[in-house]
């Protein structure tokens, strides 16, 4: 299974160690793609980004399904995600999560979506929001390998 995360902007030294450690260990449970995306500004700064964001989501021949990472999405527990991703990787599909800039995600990204996940009502930084991604996803995998890291 590969599990790409599609985000805007780059990792400043408080997530990037993060970012670095759990991209690691998803290498033990799935082919991981990270992909960061140039940051836009000014009008259509989110549509613009919509684009980049699509086509760095669908990017090659393999089934996908899209994901959203929106405040307005469906928070989930670590059990539930692990459900899902277990539902994805059995039937061989690969997933792609994206993550907006400072200004969120376009109507686009949302519209072509096939899932819109939440992480917390709060409003979390984009660059913290790909940290949990995916520390999420990994315990996700480590409980569907019944591996004792989620307890």
């Amino acid at each position: 299974m590969r599990v790409r995360v599609v985000s805007v902007g780059r990792d400043r030294d408080f997530t990037a160690q993060g970012v670095a450690e759990y991209a690691e260990r998803l290498k033990r449970n799935c082919t991981l793609e990270l992909s960061e995306l140039r940051a836009e500004t000014g009008p259509q700064a989110a549509t613009r980004e919509g684009k980049s964001i699509l086509d760095a989501a669908s990017r090659g021949k393999e089934a996908v399904e899209i994901w959203s990472l929106d405040l307005r999405g469906k928070e989930l527990s670590s059990e539930e995600l692990a459900a899902r991703i277990g539902r994805l990787r059995d039937s061989a599909m690969n997933l792609s999560l994206c993550i907006g800039g400072d200004e969120g995600l376009s109507d686009e990204v949302r519209a072509s979506s096939r899932f819109s996940w939440s992480l917390s009502r709060l409003t979390l930084p984009h660059r913290l929001a790909r940290l949990v991604v995916l520390e999420q996803v990994y315990r996700a995998f480590e409980i569907l390998r019944g591996a004792p890291y989620h307890k």
